[in-house]
């Protein structure tokens, strides 16, 4: 076992002695960081760290951060970046005023992915989605979810399923993989709407659990997508089968998708544009993570969720990137920070908090991710010199990272 030492750190950012699962209301402003500092990693875990006028331990490699931050690795807990070439057309058709709602009516949207994903290969999927996995990791992201649901049939979404799978092996990034069969109905399926719900609820989920290919399964519970009758139906058909609930909910109107999560103990609700008191209070009821996805509200130009109100009244909020070809098609989650702090009026110390240990609990990794913490992985990244935590997201068009560590190991950025 080899350990090398990170020294010259301005500042270490997101220290914890004893991490918290999850921060809510005002703990989300406190950030707790080292001074002139340095970390000592062995193999692929955080060992000790320190202020220099501490003694520093023996190792066997010295690493100069030369004086930047180090911050722990981001954690993108919501994704869909197992998908097939791009939709700058409907990037066209939005600036010519047509509505997310108009282009998928039209074919567009989720349905036009499916269509591209169901032509292509296996190995021609894996080999587009390695080239993101590269370039969220090149980002500072130390760990991320994925989703299916550019299938929607049988033999697609578990095409999709096991490319996230070879994945995990191919990456050092941490992957969770979710079942997002219910992601929108099929054209064939428009009039028997039924029909396709029984296809998720009968075949697709038994063998997504039967082949251990899946951690969640996801609904797109909103106005046009799914109903709360047939997403309680998926929900706990996923459940019987030993997967977790996560949601799409509350992106387009006041869907109840907030409470149909909470009522199955989903792990996270993400979006939640249209959030009030009645969601909010559900939400504090539960152990449920709200996740907030504002590049998908700005590239949308919907308006963004309440992030200001649920944190005020007591809530802990997550923040991903929403990485898909439709409406977010950026894996960079410091611009998601900067976002966050602009339109969503969070603090820079929040949205770090927001980005790090809660997005490390919206996908169940509260024990190894999220923070610098003793015996946690070492996936951090370090930055080129800065003034401060905040100048990350003040600072939303510059190239910060000057390296990146994951699971231990320095990547290619």
């Amino acid at each position: 076992m080899s350990k090398f030492l990170i020294h010259n750190i301005s500042e270490l950012i997101q220290v914890r002695n004893e991490a918290p699962e999850l921060l809510k209301g005002s703990e989300m402003a406190h950030l707790p960081g080292i001074r002139n500092a340095w970390l000592l990693i062995e193999d692929d875990k955080i060992i000790d760290f320190g202020n220099n006028e501490d003694l520093i331990p023996q190792h066997d490699e010295k690493i100069d951060a030369g004086g930047g931050m180090v911050f722990p690795a981001w954690c993108d807990s919501h994704t869909h970046i197992v998908y097939a070439g791009s939709r700058e057309t409907e990037f066209v058709d939005k600036i010519n005023g047509l509505s997310y709602e108009e282009i998928a009516k039209r074919g567009g949207g989720i349905l036009n992915s499916a269509a591209r994903l169901q032509q292509t290969s296996e190995d021609d999927l894996f080999n587009q989605a390695l080239q993101r996995c590269h370039e969220i990791m090149s980002y500072g992201t130390g760990a991320v979810e994925i989703k299916s649901g550019y299938g929607l049939t049988v033999q697609d979404e578990i095409k999709m399923l096991r490319v996230i799978k070879r994945l995990k092996n191919a990456v050092p990034l941490e992957i969770k993989s979710t079942f997002l069969g219910a992601h929108a109905i099929p054209a064939a399926f428009r009039d028997t709407r039924s029909k396709y719900i029984d296809l998720i609820v009968n075949e697709m989920i038994p063998q997504v659990a039967e082949e251990k290919l899946a951690d969640y399964v996801d609904v797109f519970c909103d106005k046009g997508f799914f109903t709360v009758e047939e997403t309680d139906r998926i929900l706990a058909a996923g459940v019987a089968q030993g997967l977790t609930p996560k949601i799409h909910a509350n992106e387009l109107d006041y869907s109840g998708g907030i409470q149909i999560g909470v009522k199955h103990g989903a792990l996270s609700v993400d979006h939640l544009e249209f959030t009030g008191k009645d969601e909010i209070e559900t939400l504090l009821n539960s152990s449920t993570m709200p996740t907030l996805l504002p590049s998908t509200a700005f590239f949308l130009r919907l308006h963004y969720p309440p992030a200001r109100e649920m944190i005020s009244a007591g809530l802990p909020v997550a923040l991903a990137t929403d990485y898909n070809p439709g409406s977010s098609p950026s894996g960079r989650m410091s611009f998601v920070l900067s976002l966050a702090c602009i339109y969503l009026r969070m603090t820079p110390e929040e949205a770090i908090n927001a980005a790090t240990i809660n997005s490390a609990y919206a996908m169940g990794l509260s024990s190894s991710h999220g923070s610098i913490s003793k015996g946690k992985t070492a996936s951090f990244f370090i930055t080129k010199p800065i003034p401060s935590a905040a100048f990350l997201p003040y600072s939303f068009g510059s190239d910060l990272i000057k390296d990146v560590f994951i699971a231990g190991k320095k990547i290619m950025c």
